[in-house]
């Protein structure tokens, strides 16, 4: 059994995602058994970037208004500089991320992604790293910034770039596969095999028949 079998992973993105952020995060973990649904604002299709070049489309799952955090068992946040700015001003996206983060989700969160958090208000106190661009609105925000390629706090790890994706791709598989248990004991029992009706019908009649016949003997 792969390593992530089972688990529901939420992409969360929209027009501007950096492409690499995105395309490989979800390449690993698919070949580790995830299934990942990419979420976005709207329906159709979002437009990656490498960069400031356009790269390609990608398909949306799923939209805010009909996904919630609490269908999903993890979720990942790629950066680009569009994207986690367009999603930070939407307040569907903002109870997404608190959702998820309520709910003690492992997530992984890349590059401009903290932006999210930020405006989510779940930065304070945390320690995690970004885009170096974006340093002073992390630690404004009272997170505590730290220069690092991958920085696991909590339910959280988090990396700087896509010259990271390597470092961040063992980070989140490892962080991903610790809820894994989890997802193993909220699956159903398997159901014990039931006698049809009229067999067991048959056993009943033949062991009151055998009683009474011991009954007749004892006499």
């Amino acid at each position: 059994m792969k390593k992530l079998s089972g688990m529901r992973v939420a992409v969360l993105a929209a027009e501007g995602f950096e492409q690499a952020e995105l395309t490989r995060p979800v390449r690993k973990l698919q070949h580790e058994g995830a299934t990942v649904t990419l979420v976005s604002l709207k329906p159709g299709a979002v437009q990656g970037m490498a960069r400031h070049t356009p790269g390609r489309a990608r398909h949306v799952d799923a939209t805010l208004r009909d996904a919630k955090a609490a269908d999903f068992d993890a979720l990942v946040l790629p950066g680009g500089f569009l994207s986690p700015d367009l999603l930070r001003q939407n307040a569907l996206a903002l109870d997404f991320v608190r959702d998820a983060d309520t709910l003690d989700l492992p997530m992984a969160i890349i590059c401009h992604a903290p932006w999210v958090l930020v405006s989510a208000g779940l930065v304070e106190g945390r320690r995690l790293t970004s885009w170096p661009g974006i340093r002073d609105d992390v630690s404004n925000a009272g997170g505590l910034w730290v220069d690092e390629p991958v920085v696991r706090d909590g339910n959280w790890v988090t990396s700087r770039d896509p010259h990271d994706l390597a470092a961040l791709e063992r980070a989140m598989v490892e962080l991903f596969e610790e809820r894994v248990p989890e997802l193993r004991d909220r699956e159903p029992a398997p159901t014990r095999k039931r006698w049809p009706k009229v067999f067991a019908g048959v056993l009943a009649t033949a062991a009151l028949g055998l009683t009474a016949h011991r009954l007749a003997a004892t006499r």
